[in-house]
């Protein structure tokens, strides 16, 4: 067999320098950038409090990978862009992932994909093979409590934005449903954003009310802010999806202000029908996009809502179509006028967390594996008061908050 001893290889020059190839560069690694990431984790100890929220129930004389240092390579992987389980078949043997998770010798292996996917699939329930299981209450304490800790000082008032948005799914995981919006098989997972900080991210099926279980998200969620700080003033924002009377009557009752999309329906456009035969005819001068801003109070004729409120209505004509849309908010007129809150207070929701184009902001969002997702469990109904609560993936959803708070 012929040996290579060759170690350098000499190309044409480029200019005054030499070009070369040498194989002395050692193991090398293009994902250097998670070293920023590692540094800004041994600051706040994020990774070491999520191990915190699980029960390792091994023999830990047999115990190889322990669960923060597994929950550690699972979460830079995802980081990097790593998604699926079966990466680490080689992953595991990377050195600088090894370092990131925090492996004491270098040499060893990290864990594999079978044991990652027992961790990831623990439920709590006895079981001979997955005896790694987490609290979901401990999780959802402190993605809150690390919002909390983000600043020095109470603030006067935060803006919580709630949204649902489709994980769509290329293999046959349990749960899969199609959904018509979207159109193609996804998981609907709920968010609650403050800013850039992720405070709730809840894996759903999709064959659900984009506003069920959100009540009681809310309602954890207040209550652990107020505990902290019980001045603060709070405004809950969402899309028509989260109009429900429910929602509103819980915020009236708690001292929460609310500002919620509202589907348009041909009584409601009756009453704004002068407002955008204005603004058709401002558009036919100009050519250009025009908005007139309204307000009245309203009551549904159905009487499913419990009390009259205020409505804030933009009436828009745009190219050559009317566009009415209609805002709901228990903010008063002394507060914010009819434009500028339909167009910075409800409007800037675009701007954080899950966007109206169903982005996820700053987050990584990738396709799941055929079979890297933890199972969602039954079928949710589409009542709110009926709906199961699955299990989640909670090693998909990303741990990194950026500072920062919508502070008013």
């Amino acid at each position: 067999m012929t040996e290579c001893t060759q170690s350098r290889l000499p190309f044409a020059n480029h200019g005054s320098r030499e070009v070369v190839a040498e194989f002395s560069g050692g193991r090398m690694t293009s994902d250097s950038g998670a070293l920023l990431l590692r540094e800004t984790d041994q600051r706040m100890k994020l990774l070491a409090r999520f191990s915190q929220c699980f029960l390792d129930g091994r023999n830990p004389a047999w115990v190889q990978h322990p669960v923060e240092q597994m929950l550690a390579q699972r979460i830079y992987s995802l980081a990097l862009g790593y998604e699926d389980l079966n990466d680490h078949e080689q992953l595991r043997q990377d050195p600088l992932l090894k370092l990131l998770a925090g492996k004491p010798d270098l040499n060893e292996p990290l864990a594999g994909k079978s044991t990652l996917n027992r961790m990831e699939l623990g439920d709590g329930l006895p079981n001979r093979y997955k005896k790694i299981t987490f609290w979901r209450e401990a999780i959802d304490d402190l993605l809150v409590e690390v919002f909390l800790e983000a600043h020095t000082a109470a603030p006067e008032q935060i803006v919580l934005d709630i949204d649902a948005t489709d994980f769509a799914i290329h293999g046959a995981q349990e749960g899969r449903f199609y959904h018509g919006y979207y159109d193609h098989y996804c998981y609907l997972p709920l968010y609650v954003f403050a800013g850039e900080h992720v405070l709730c991210a809840r894996l759903r099926p999709s064959n659900i009310d984009p506003s069920a279980g959100s009540r009681k998200e809310i309602e954890r969620i207040v209550r652990r802010i107020r505990t902290v700080w019980p001045e603060v003033k709070i405004v809950l924002r969402g899309d028509a999806g989260f109009c429900r009377e429910e929602r509103m009557a819980w915020c009236e009752a708690s001292q929460v202000d609310y500002v919620f999309g509202m589907a348009r329906n041909p009584l409601l456009e009756k009453r704004v029908a002068e407002a955008l035969e204005q603004a058709r005819q401002q558009w036919e001068q100009t050519q250009q996009p025009a908005r007139v801003f309204l307000e009245f109070a309203h009551e549904t004729v159905s009487g499913t809502w419990s009390r009259r409120r205020r409505v804030v209505v933009k009436a828009e004509h745009i190219d050559g179509k009317s566009n009415p849309r209609f805002v709901v908010t228990s903010v008063g007129a002394e507060a914010w006028a009819a434009q500028q809150l339909y167009e910075d207070l409800y409007c800037a929701r675009g701007d954080m967390g899950v966007s109206r184009k169903g982005h996820i902001c700053q987050l990584v969002r990738d396709q799941p594996g055929l079979k890297d997702s933890s199972p969602v469990a039954g079928e949710a109904s589409w009542r709110e008061s009926k709906a199961t609560e699955p299990s989640d993936n909670i090693l998909e959803r990303s741990m990194r908050n950026a500072p920062g708070c919508n502070v008013q």
